[in-house]
């Protein structure tokens, strides 16, 4: 009888397990907003990528690199293709209108807010990476307003305590290099917003090359970033005025931190590696 029992018991306990849902796994973000993360997700982190403490606020970081590849990537591998709002794609906007060598990515390091340590990882790190339901967004400037948008951003470097708000603009970024030189002041025009102010002159940063080529200020070049940016966060006043002026510049359906997760499982398989240990060179504060 015993027995008989210890086998109905066990059976209801089966029973109620397969017909109880499996919790998912949800995150806060920033806004307030509860959401769903795919709790199958898992990479692995050979080094340690470096996003808390402002670090990306005060130069280039290896997780700047690393989030930025993943958005270039997304740009020129085609893959952002698919995900052009309809609107967009009954106006003929379906893929970016560059050539991979005059797409880049920027990402402003204020919107990296923690570090991926080394080991097995999931999408709640990334989710605490970026607590903010950014998209993916292609902006197309001229090389001058890329310049200019890159000597904005890096206005209030060097970083220190009480410039820590202003720096949250600072550009990490892919498919360029460039330099600024603290030794030169930020030239300031109208103030933007509680922390910026619109160039008066340029003379603080210097891009070097753009995707192996020389830095052409004639040149249309597709920026991929986040939509905050588009709408002109931050520093960002030629961002928002170079999308009002390109009707093919446009904010897509995809999720920023998707991205990142379909970078590292088809470019990475799933491993960020040793090319990852320390920042690539990209960025020089002088």
């Amino acid at each position: 009888m015993k027995s008989y029992w210890k086998i109905l018991c066990f059976a209801l306990a089966l029973i109620l397990a397969l017909a109880t849902p499996a919790m998912a796994l949800t995150f806060v973000d920033a806004h307030g907003n509860e959401i769903e993360l795919d709790d199958t997700l898992e990479a692995y982190a050979a080094v340690n990528l470096l996003g808390a403490d402002n670090a990306a606020r005060q130069g280039e970081t290896n997780l700047g690199d690393l989030w930025t590849d993943a958005l270039r990537w997304f740009a020129a591998s085609g893959e952002i293709d698919a995900w052009f709002e309809e609107d967009d794609v009954t106006a003929g906007i379906t893929s970016v209108d560059a050539d991979a060598d005059h797409i880049v990515a920027l990402w402003n390091g204020g919107n990296l807010r923690a570090d991926i340590p080394e080991g097995k990882f999931g999408a709640e790190t990334l989710a605490e990476v970026l607590p903010y339901p950014n998209k993916v967004a292609v902006v197309y400037m001229t090389g001058a307003q890329l310049l200019e948008a890159l000597e904005a951003a890096s206005q209030a470097l060097p970083y220190t305590e009480d410039t820590a708000a202003a720096c949250a603009s600072f550009m990490q970024v892919s498919g360029l290099t460039y330099a600024v030189d603290t030794s030169v002041e930020y030239d300031k025009g109208e103030a933007y917003g509680d922390n910026w102010f619109v160039a008066n002159s340029l003379g603080r940063v210097t891009i070097g090359e753009v995707n192996g080529q020389p830095f052409d200020a004639e040149a249309t070049y597709a920026v991929i970033t986040s939509n905050a940016n588009f709408n002109g966060m931050d520093s960002s006043y030629i961002f928002k005025a170079a999308a009002e002026a390109n009707e093919k510049s446009t904010v897509t359906t995809a999720v920023v931190r998707d991205v990142v997760w379909m970078y590292l499982a088809s470019e990475l398989g799933n491993v960020i590696g040793e090319d990852y240990a320390e920042p690539q060179g990209r960025v020089t504060v002088e």
